[in-house]
């Protein structure tokens, strides 16, 4: 079976909200969607298949799409919130382009990011808040910052972006 880390398993691995042990840290890195928990466990890391299922029981891994649900039991509860989540796709359609928020995370990143890059040292740690951000609402959080940084006229491409 392979596992993939969830949105809040990624969120954690970046702010350590999760308390979780080097070894089992270093094991849940690997969960990349290519490779098997077989794989992972043999690895060398020194984790157990209890650690592989505390990691899915808190909701960090979940089965990839196409995989073999073998630990259905442990995973189905990690996995109870998840039916809310195609009501978020829904939000986006009421916009007039219709485009999902992944697409609209995925057209504006790359204008997000050149307009920080481009204010130089004095914008650095808002280009770093930019390339954390992992989904339209982190970037849709910072576009207020952004705007305030280079102006309405420079912004207006990201806010179409995200709007439109």
């Amino acid at each position: 079976m392979i596992l993939v880390k969830t949105p809040t398993g990624q969120q954690a691995l970046k702010d350590r909200s999760v308390p979780l042990t080097p070894r089992q840290r270093s094991a849940f890195i690997l969960f990349d969607g290519k490779r098997s928990v077989d794989e992972v466990l043999a690895n060398g890391m020194g984790i157990v298949r209890e650690d592989i299922d505390h990691m899915v029981a808190l909701g960090l891994l979940e089965p990839a799409a196409g995989s073999a649900a073998a630990p259905a039991p442990v995973a189905a509860p990690a996995e109870v919130p998840k039916p809310a989540a195609p009501a978020a796709p829904a939000a986006p359609a009421a916009g007039s382009s219709g485009r999902s928020r992944q697409q609209r995370y995925k057209d504006a990143y790359p204008i997000a990011t050149q307009l920080t890059g481009s204010l130089g040292l004095m914008g650095f740690r808002l280009n770093l808040q930019v390339e954390g951000t992992t989904s339209y609402e982190d970037l849709l959080a910072l576009a207020p910052k952004i705007r305030a940084a280079v102006g309405a006229e420079k912004a207006a491409a990201l806010d179409k972006a995200l709007n439109d």
